[in-house]
């Protein structure tokens, strides 16, 4: 078994914001991150499987950027995560919530299409933090 990384950027803003409290209780729980800001973010997403004897590839890395650009770098570059995501509907766009729903987005594509396990996504929020995420 051999594991593989594609790398992308991309830039969203977010707002770690929830709507039963009262503005002082979000203030309390999320400081500053409860206005309105942005990032930077990083994602590393890494896959896993065997050895094509025909292309000594796990996957095509090509293959492997173009589907994390279509179904999630298109989706959330130059957005504003609690709005204008369809796949975080609902949920707090928190680093770890984002991380999870990008799994869910890509596993079943990984598997189904090219064969290969998703074996981590992991996303960099500043470059002093990041959350990552395994599946379940």
């Amino acid at each position: 078994m051999v594991r593989i990384t594609r790398r992308e950027y991309f830039n969203a803003a977010h707002r770690l914001y929830n709507p039963k409290w009262s503005e002082e209780k979000n203030w309390e729980v999320f400081g500053p991150c409860s206005r309105l800001h942005g990032h930077n973010w990083e994602l590393w997403v890494t896959v896993q499987g065997e050895v094509s004897e025909d292309t000594g590839f796990v996957m095509d890395l090509k293959k492997l950027k173009d589907l994390v650009r279509e179904h999630v770098i298109s989706q959330v570059d130059h957005k504003y995560l609690n709005e204008d995501v369809e796949f975080l509907k609902g949920l707090l766009p928190s680093t770890e919530n984002f991380v999870m729903a990008i799994w869910q987005v890509l596993e079943p594509i990984l598997k189904s299409r090219f064969g290969v396990q998703l074996y981590e996504v992991k996303l960099y929020e500043t470059e002093n933090h990041y959350a990552q995420y395994f599946g379940e």
